[in-house]
């Protein structure tokens, strides 16, 4: 890994920690910015990098293996799988939320659909 790599990789582990501090200050975004003297259009960028590398990072981890070890080899590296928010269902998931667009992921999900959800998205 060259320098720049390093370097970006620095950056996007910074903003998604900042992004995970909002989510979890439960503040709009613009509230947040405001508070944090971070400029929206800065937050949405970063935003948009941390997604295209997360679907870039899973689409060539769905290309190199198949998932072996369930859903958890689809998780991109710095990211979490979530607890099922409803105790009905009883097969793990994953959900990946994007603005007010949300993607549930299981087992039986297929990954070529799930790579092309990921690429439309980008």
């Amino acid at each position: 890994m060259n320098t720049r790599e390093i370097a970006k990789e620095y950056r996007l582990s910074h903003w998604a920690e900042i992004l995970r501090e909002r989510n979890a200050r439960g503040k709009s975004i613009r509230e947040y910015c405001k508070t944090a003297k971070i400029c929206e259009n800065v937050y949405y960028d970063w935003q948009r990098k941390l997604r295209e590398a997360a679907c870039t990072e899973l689409a060539a981890r769905t290309q190199e293996r198949p998932a072996e070890d369930g859903m958890q080899s689809l998780v991109p590296n710095g990211w979490a799988v979530c607890a099922n928010t409803d105790e009905r269902e009883k097969k793990e998931s994953v959900m990946i939320e994007i603005c007010k667009c949300r993607v549930i992921v299981d087992a039986e999900t297929d990954e070529g659909l799930l790579g092309k959800v990921c690429r439309t998205l980008m």
